[in-house]
C-alpha cells in the first residue's frame, strides 16, 4: 500500500507515528523556506511540512509541485505550534512533518477550482466531471448516496426481500415516455428498448412465486429534462404478492422510516397521512402537497355566485372554478404586480385580487361584490388584516395548476415552513382513466397495469371517468417520490382496460402477450411501487437537482460534454446494425 493513513484521521493520539500519506496537492504555502502543503484525499486534509533543516532532498522537491500534483509522503506525525491549530479541520491538530517526498503524476493547471466556494458553470462541471468530482462536497454526496443504498438493501434483506436483477435489453412497451431503443444486429429490422422501468418482469416475478423482490435498478426515458429528470435514474423497485395497500403502506413507510434513522439519525412520525386525490386537487392544486404548512385553495363559486362581476359569472356559467388563497402576510403593490404577472406566466388570463382592510375587502373589484359576500369570503379563507385574496378564474385544471404554484411561491416568499422538517404523505383515490381534449379518447391516468377498485370495474366500458383505481404516490416537501398500486393480475380485467384506451386484442397480444400469457397459469395479487432513489438521495440532502448526487450525469440537452455522447458511429457499424440515417452530412 503507500499510504498507511487517509488524509482525513490523524489526530493527536497519531503524534510521533510514522505515517504514509497519498492525495493531491490543495494549496501550498512557502513561509519563510518551510513549505507548507495541504494533501487532500475524499477523506479529508492533512497539513503536512517540507523544512529543508528536517530533510533537504525532500523540500527540493516540494519547490516544484503545484496544485492538483499527485503526492506520496512519509513522515512523522507531530503537534501544530501553539494558537496554529485549525479547528474546522478533522486534522486540524496535527501536521506530519515530512522525510520523503514523491510526485507519481504532475497535473496541468485545472480549468476549474477544486473549491466548494468557487463552483464553476454547469456546462464546465459536467465537460470537467473528474475534477467536479473532486470537490469534498460532491465526495460527500456520492459517500451520502452509498449510505442510502446501502440502508435500502439492509431494510428490505432483513424484511425477507429477495434482490433480483432484471434485463436491460426489453421488448418496446408503452409505458408513458418514449424509448430509447437499441438495433439488434442478429436480427436485422428488429430492436431492443431500453427499460422505462422493470414494471413487466417484476410482476412476472410474482408469478414465479418471488413474493418479495426488489432491486436497485437504472431506468431510461427518453424525454425533455429538468433539474428533477434525467434520461437514466435509479430507482428504487418493489413488488410483493399476497397483500393489500395497507401491507404496501406499512413496508415502504419502515423502508423511509429506517433510511433516515440509519442516515440522517431522524425519526419519522409513521403513519404517514393518506390523502385522497381529489382532496389534494382541492386543497393544494396539484397531486403533490407540500404539507409542511397550512396554505389551503378555497373554492368560491358559490359564494360569488351572483355578484356583480361579469369575469366570474361568465367562468360560472361555462363551468370554469374560481379558488382563491390568501397572502400569509402583507404584499406592497409591486410585490403584488409580480405574483399577477407569474399567474400570467403560468397560463392565467390574470389575477383578481382583494386586500383585507379595517373595514372589509378593498380592491378595484371590491364595488362589485356586496358586504355580505365580502364577509363571506373573509370567513371563508380566514384572512386576517393586511392579508390579499389572490383569484384564479379559468378552466378546472387551469385554476388548480396557477393557484398550486402561487402557493408555493407565498409559501417561499414568506419563509412559512421549516426547510429542515420533512413531511410525507400518500395521494390515494386516483382516476384510472383521464379524457384527451385533443385526440377525443380516453387515456391511462398513469399506467394500464393498476387494478381499478371493485365496485368501479363494471364502470371501465360504460363510464370510464368514474373509475378509482388503487394507484398511491409517495410524496415528500412538495416533491413526487414514488408510484405504486395494486397490479391488475387478471387477464380479463386488463385486456378490457387496454380495449377502453384503443387496444384491440391482437396489439393487446403484440405489445404485452408474455404477461398476459403468465397471468393465465396463476398469477397472484400482487401491488408494488417504484420510487425515485436519486431524488430521495438529494432531498435528503437540501438539493433539489438530482445532477448534484449523480456521479456522471447528462445536461440539459441529454449529452455528456465529458465523453462526448451520444455520438456518431461508423458506416461499418451502422451495415451491421442494418440502420441508415437520414440525417444529413
Amino acid at each position: 500500500m503507500k499510504r498507511t493513513n487517509t488524509c482525513g484521521e490523524l489526530s493527536k493520539n497519531d503524534i510521533k507515528k510514522s505515517v504514509e500519506l497519498a492525495g493531491w496537492m490543495a494549496s501550498r504555502r512557502d513561509h519563510g523556506g518551510i513549505i507548507f502543503v495541504d494533501l487532500r484525499d475524499r477523506y479529508g486534509l492533512t497539513q503536512v511540512v517540507l523544512d529543508p533543516k528536517h530533510n533537504k532532498a525532500a523540500h527540493k522537491i516540494a519547490e516544484h509541485v503545484s496544485r492538483e500534483d499527485v503526492l506520496h509522503i512519509k513522515g512523522k506525525v507531530r503537534a501544530r505550534g501553539k494558537d496554529l491549530e485549525n479547528p474546522k479541520l478533522k486534522t486540524g491538530e496535527i501536521e506530519v512533518i515530512v522525510d520523503e517526498l514523491e510526485i507519481l503524476n504532475k497535473a496541468m493547471t485545472p480549468p476549474i477550482e477544486i473549491d466548494d466556494n468557487k463552483e464553476a458553470s454547469e456546462e464546465v462541471r459536467m465537460k470537467y466531471r473528474y475534477l467536479d468530482l473532486r470537490r469534498p462536497k460532491m465526495q460527500k454526496h456520492l459517500e451520502f448516496r452509498a449510505k442510502v443504498a446501502q440502508a435500502t438493501r439492509e431494510y428490505f434483506t432483513d424484511n425477507n426481500f429477495i434482490e433480483i436483477t432484471t434485463p436491460l435489453l426489453v421488448k418496446s412497451t408503452p409505458e408513458g415516455a418514449r424509448d430509447y431503443v437499441v438495433p439488434s444486429r442478429v436480427n436485422p429490422g428488429k430492436f431492443y428498448a431500453l427499460p422505462q422501468s422493470p414494471q413487466l418482469y417484476k410482476q412476472i416475478l410474482m408469478c414465479s412465486g418471488m413474493d418479495r423482490y426488489f432491486q436497485l435498478p437504472i431506468c431510461l426515458r427518453d424525454e425533455d429534462l429538468r433539474a428533477d429528470r434525467q434520461p437514466e435514474h435509479t430507482q428504487i423497485d418493489v413488488e410483493m404478492s399476497f397483500v393489500d395497500l395497507e401491507d404496501l403502506w406499512t413496508t415502504f413507510e419502515g423502508l423511509y422510516k429506517h433510511i433516515w434513522k440509519k442516515v440522517l439519525g431522524k425519526d419519522l412520525k409513521t403513519p404517514f397521512p393518506r390523502i385522497p386525490y381529489k382532496e389534494s386537487m382541492d386543497k393544494y392544486g396539484n397531486d403533490k402537497p407540500d404539507i409542511r404548512y397550512d396554505l389551503h385553495l378555497v373554492n368560491v363559486n358559490n359564494i360569488v355566485k351572483g355578484s356583480e362581476f361579469g369575469v366570474f359569472n361568465s367562468i360560472i356559467e361555462h363551468g370554469g372554478l374560481i379558488k382563491c388563497v390568501a397572502s400569509p402576510g402583507e404584499l406592497s403593490r409591486k410585490e403584488l404586480d409580480e405574483y399577477i404577472t407569474f399567474a400570467q406566466e403560468l397560463g392565467a388570463k390574470g389575477m383578481a385580487w382583494m386586500r383585507v382592510g379595517k373595514d372589509g375587502l378593498e380592491s378595484n373589484i371590491a364595488k362589485y361584490f356586496s358586504d355580505k359576500i365580502k364577509k363571506e369570503l373573509v370567513k371563508a379563507t380566514g384572512a386576517k388584516e393586511g392579508q390579499i385574496l389572490m383569484f384564479v378564474a379559468d378552466k378546472e385544471k387551469v385554476t388548480n395548476a396557477v393557484l398550486g404554484r402561487l402557493r408555493i411561491k407565498l409559501a417561499d416568499h414568506f419563509k412559512i415552513y421549516d426547510q429542515e422538517e420533512f413531511n410525507f404523505c400518500w395521494i390515494t383515490e386516483f382516476p384510472l382513466f383521464e379524457w384527451d381534449d385533443d385526440n377525443e379518447k380516453w387515456e391511462m391516468a398513469h399506467h394500464m397495469f393498476c387494478m381499478p377498485k371493485k365496485e368501479h370495474i363494471k364502470f371501465i366500458e360504460s363510464d370510464p371517468g368514474k373509475v378509482i383505481c388503487t394507484q398511491y404516490d409517495l410524496v415528500m416537501n412538495g416533491w413526487e417520490l414514488g408510484s405504486g398500486s395494486i397490479r391488475n393480475h387478471s387477464p380479463e380485467v386488463q385486456k378490457t382496460i387496454m380495449k377502453s384506451v384503443g387496444f384491440d386484442e391482437k396489439e393487446a397480444e403484440e405489445r404485452f402477450g408474455f404477461l398476459l400469457e403468465a397471468f393465465k397459469y396463476g398469477a397472484p395479487p400482487h401491488g408494488g411501487i417504484g420510487i425515485g432513489f436519486d431524488r430521495t438521495v438529494a432531498l435528503m440532502l437540501h438539493q433539489t437537482d438530482i445532477r448534484e448526487v449523480i456521479a456522471f450525469p447528462k445536461n440539459k440537452s441529454a449529452e455528456c460534454p465529458m465523453d462526448g455522447s451520444p455520438g456518431k458511429i461508423d458506416e461499418r457499424q451502422m451495415k451491421e446494425l442494418h440502420i441508415s440515417t437520414t440525417t444529413k452530412k
